[in-house]
């Protein structure tokens, strides 16, 4: 015991994780499988990602810590089955790093982080099927769209297949535009959700070539309209009302009212 009581780090929480999964251990944590964690994995890293954007310290800590925690998990789960356990995850990740960055533990140079990210891909690609894959393998599936649509654009980019100049970028947004409109006056269903995907698609496009996190970006506007609506729901009921009881005309005044005064 006195042993244990000396570990610290991921060597105490590896011993503290076996214990919750052991003979003896939690109820709850014995009946986990990789499909029941899948969920938290998933609700953690997105917790992580709030405790970012707080600003505060202890709480980014303790988020980092859950998401850890299903690394190490799922690592156990593995264990019990004689699969792999944490190291064989902690080495395989230190070799990827090694052999992707050889301008850092080889003799590559590089000029900048352009290069880097290329040379990234061109790595990447021959490990898969003896480089005969394609570059857009790997991308998980269950990404949110907007960011799939990213990185399947970034990946392309980085083999050349981009556009040449911003304005070329514009015009796509604005053909396809005109394109989605074309679709809704035609009626046809399949071809305006073909159409609106396609815009949608050359919007995010229009993102990464300027270096803008597409996801960020619509994340920042739903923040904006959310305050926004939240606040005409306060003035709204401040002057005795409820949202029902106003005209369209009414809460666009106070829209713009509120528009105005940030």
């Amino acid at each position: 015991m006195k042993e244990k009581a000396l570990k610290r780090g991921i060597e105490r929480l590896i011993d503290v994780v076996s214990r919750l999964r052991g003979e003896g251990g939690c109820p709850w944590d014995r009946e986990q499988t990789l499909d029941s964690l899948k969920q938290y994995l998933i609700e953690e890293s997105y917790e992580v990602l709030d405790a970012i954007d707080s600003g505060d310290l202890e709480r980014h800590k303790e988020e980092l810590g859950d998401v850890l925690l299903q690394v190490v998990l799922h690592s156990q789960i593995r264990m019990e089955k004689r699969e792999f356990d944490f190291n064989d995850v902690a080495e395989r990740i230190c070799d990827k790093l090694v052999k992707r960055h050889p301008h850092v533990f080889g003799n590559v140079k590089v000029s900048d982080s352009k290069e880097v990210l290329a040379n990234w891909e061109v790595i990447k690609s021959s490990e898969k099927n003896g480089g005969k894959g394609s570059v857009l393998e790997g991308i998980p599936r269950h990404l949110p769209a907007l960011q799939k649509a990213q990185r399947v654009q970034s990946r392309a980019a980085r083999f050349g297949f981009d556009w040449a100049v911003i304005d070329d970028v514009v015009n796509k947004v604005t053909e396809e535009f005109t394109e989605t409109k074309e679709a809704i006056i035609s009626g046809q269903t399949d071809r305006m959700k073909e159409e609106v995907g396609d815009l949608l698609f050359a919007v995010v496009n229009l993102c990464r070539f300027k270096g803008i996190i597409a996801e960020h970006a619509l994340e920042g506007t739903i923040s904006k309209f959310t305050r926004r609506f939240q606040e005409i729901e306060n003035r709204v009921r401040a002057a005795g009302k409820e949202l029902k009881d106003c005209s369209l005309a009414e809460l666009d005044a106070h829209w713009e009212t509120i528009k105005g005064e940030e």
